[in-house]
């Protein structure tokens, strides 16, 4: 993809930063199979203590790490509780049947979040024709959500039903991040509150490759050899985790700039007479519908033959997602195209 292009697609796009490079460069490698990985086993101890959990593991993507979770979670015939957006659902190939041989629960909830109350009115009862409620996952934040961040209490108020209940709660935190910073939020709130807690290095932080599964001591013992199940056991890969270690020195306050950047598109797309929705805009994801008769394929096309990358996520809304790369006057530049439109 040109250079030339300024890439709102998703901030997986990014590419790592010259410093991060170097991190890569000099990391100590080991093999990670046999524990021996100094870097991979730094990253993992810096995330586990970041979050006040007991224990963390390295793997190549956020798909796996909640499918790990899930998997460690569940048995056959069980059932997982989710939002009907969530990524676990949407957009990880069915891997909740396929790996796990669980079935799903969908809730229709606000911008991808759920409630206490509807949890409480999807677990099934103890009845030999149901399977068994076992897992509750949400998603901070949310992506088809439009980036949009849970109130704390919310998601405390679900953990203590999940305590009642008697089921485990998982965080895809793709980008809790993003919420951390957007709501000012306490790393070991999030710990003390899930069962388990996936974050992804190759999003908002920057990095070319990863996610971290964070959990307890057996939990996460049970999550390695799963992961070596899944094709997950990696060798010298110590030079990933350098970049997830500089990430999360040198770019998390940064976030706060693409939040900025996403306000300004934000204010801008209110404006123009092709959208008819904005969905509120919290951190560094837009999502907005275009008026009837109007395309979302044809505006991306249109976009992209102006120098911007959009994703259209359905045939009427379109997605666009700042990040690391994207710069203030890429912003401004992007504002004049589209009030040229």
């Amino acid at each position: 993809m040109s250079t030339t292009f300024i890439d709102y697609r998703s901030d997986t796009v990014t590419r790592p930063t010259p410093a991060m490079r170097e991190a890569m460069a000099s990391a100590p490698l080991g093999d990670d199979v046999f524990g021996e990985d100094p870097s991979i086993n730094q990253l993992e101890e810096k995330c586990a203590r970041l979050f006040g959990m007991e224990a963390a593991v390295f793997c190549p993507s956020g798909t796996m790490t909640n499918q790990i979770a899930i998997k460690c979670h569940t048995q056959p015939g069980d059932e997982v509780i989710c939002e009907e957006n969530s990524h676990i659902y949407q957009y990880e190939g069915g891997g909740i049947a396929f790996n796990a041989g669980a079935s799903v629960k969908l809730l229709s909830g606000d911008r991808g979040r759920i409630t206490a109350a509807q949890v409480t009115a999807a677990i099934q009862p103890d009845d030999v024709h149901r399977p068994v409620s076992r897992l509750v996952s949400l998603e901070n934040t949310s992506n088809r959500g439009g980036g949009c961040c849970y109130d704390f209490e919310d998601i405390v108020a679900i953990k203590e039903l999940c305590q009642e209940k008697g089921l485990a709660l998982h965080l895809d935190g793709a980008r809790v991040w993003n919420a951390i910073v957007a709501k000012k939020e306490n790393y070991l709130r999030y710990g003390n509150t899930f069962d388990s807690i996936s974050v992804c290095l190759s999003k908002s932080l920057g990095c070319p490759v990863g996610s971290v599964l964070l959990g307890s001591r057996p939990f996460i013992k049970k999550a390695r050899r799963i992961r070596k199940v899944f094709g997950g056991g990696m060798r010298q890969a110590g030079s990933l985790a350098a970049a997830g270690i500089y990430a999360l020195d040198h770019h998390i306050e940064r976030l706060e700039q693409d939040h900025v950047h996403a306000h300004l598109l934000g204010a801008c797309l209110q404006k123009r007479p092709f959208v008819k929705m904005l969905l509120p805009v919290e951190t560094n994801i837009i999502i907005f519908e275009l008026q009837p008769g109007q395309s979302a394929p044809a505006l991306v096309a249109t976009l992209k033959e102006k120098g911007v990358l959009g994703y259209a996520i359905s045939p009427v809304r379109v997605r666009l997602v700042t990040h690391l790369d994207i710069s203030e006057a890429d912003i401004h530049k992007t504002i004049e195209i589209f009030n040229s439109l």
